[in-house]
């Protein structure tokens, strides 16, 4: 694994992220360990060019977020939100906007996108792992969304918890603000496999290598979008748009080179 060159460095122009790819695989990675990577506007703004990057970046085919430090992500940086305190609420939406637009950005984004927590994942940082396609934890890792104690709303991504884990899980987490256990963020959906602290890269990179090599990038990012689209269509309109993508589909080459290896009985490499 190779750092990005100084042309991608300039061009991300990063300060707490760090991006490589290796072996067609992305890592983006929170690198604020002193602050215990809790987010603000840079952290975001370094956040949203680091995954327009990868999503472009022909060498990159599955992306791999994760952190430095004895923690994933703490959240909001508190003394972020001193400062916020004295804005106008234009200043304020625009910040919230912001962070939507990551999260947003992330849900839709082309690739999968794998967590790899390895420590606390609180509020905003919490909110990270949700919105990832796939995560993977750590047994000493706690989850939850803590804004309630502190007078706040985790406004934004609840939007994403309720697709992800119901209504009834989330009233539990957001409303308490209790953080849980790495085992019980599993049993809720929120967190797919708890592995050993020692095996935590390695599972998350045979994930990435099994959908890289195995899956079509086209098919996952078709998948992927159909899934965010769909929530938001009445049935009718759902079932048209998915005979429609169906229909395209078919037509498309990698479906093609699919069909043609099956019934070649030919192992196909993506």
């Amino acid at each position: 694994m190779t750092d990005i060159d100084m042309n991608t460095a300039e061009t991300l122009s990063l300060q707490y992220i760090q991006y490589q790819c290796a072996n067609r695989v992305g890592f983006i990675t929170l690198n604020r360990p002193e602050k215990r990577n809790a987010l603000n506007y840079q952290v975001v703004t370094e956040l949203k060019k680091a995954f327009d990057y990868a999503e472009n970046d022909d060498d990159c085919k599955v992306i791999v977020l994760k952190a430095s430090g004895a923690v994933f992500c703490a959240g909001a940086d508190l003394e972020y939100l001193q400062q916020l305190q004295q804005n106008t609420f234009q200043e304020n939406l625009e910040d919230s906007t912001h962070l939507m637009q990551l999260f947003y950005q992330i849900y839709t984004l082309k690739k999968v996108v794998i967590a790899q927590v390895h420590g606390h994942a609180i509020a905003g940082g919490c909110g990270l792992a949700t919105i990832c396609d796939f995560a993977y934890t750590v047994p000493s890792a706690k989850f939850g969304y803590t804004e309630v104690k502190i007078g706040f709303i985790p406004a934004i991504v609840k939007i994403f918890l309720l697709r992800k884990i119901g209504e009834a899980k989330a009233k539990e987490l957001l409303l308490t603000g209790d953080l849980i256990s790495a085992e019980r963020a599993m049993a809720i959906g929120l967190i797919n496999e708890v592995v050993a602290e020692d095996e935590l890269a390695s599972r998350v990179d045979e994930l990435a290598q099994r959908l890289c090599t195995q899956n079509s990038g086209q098919s996952m990012e078709t998948t992927k979008e159909m899934i965010a689209r769909v929530q938001e269509l009445p049935l009718k309109a759902a079932l048209e748009y998915a005979a429609e993508k169906n229909a395209f589909a078919r037509s498309t080459e990698d479906c093609q080179r699919g069909i043609q290896s099956f019934l070649d009985k030919q192992p196909l490499t993506w």
